[in-house]
């Protein structure tokens, strides 16, 4: 499994407007960006970045993964206060 399986899961699961996605072999982090998280609590959008990768997760083939989610409105300002250096 790569970026591009893992990336691939998630378009097909989720309308996301933004993803970002980095995986060392084990360990898979994920950034989904889409206004469909505006109402939903922590927990919830949680669940809904990890449920499609479920399988990977229970197979071995991802080991540990990290999910920030964001609206557009959340992501174009963390994109304005974090920029990576």
């Amino acid at each position: 499994m790569d970026v591009s399986d893992i990336e691939n899961i998630l378009k097909e699961q989720l309308t996301l407007d933004d993803l970002h996605v980095t995986f060392d072999g084990s360990q898979c982090k994920v950034i989904a960006v889409a206004d469909m998280f505006e109402d939903m609590s922590r927990v919830k959008k949680q669940q809904t970045v990890y449920t499609p990768l479920a399988d990977a997760i229970n197979s071995g083939q991802i080991h540990a993964v990290t999910i920030k989610t964001f609206t557009n409105a959340q992501w174009q300002r963390e994109k304005m206060f974090n920029i990576p250096s």
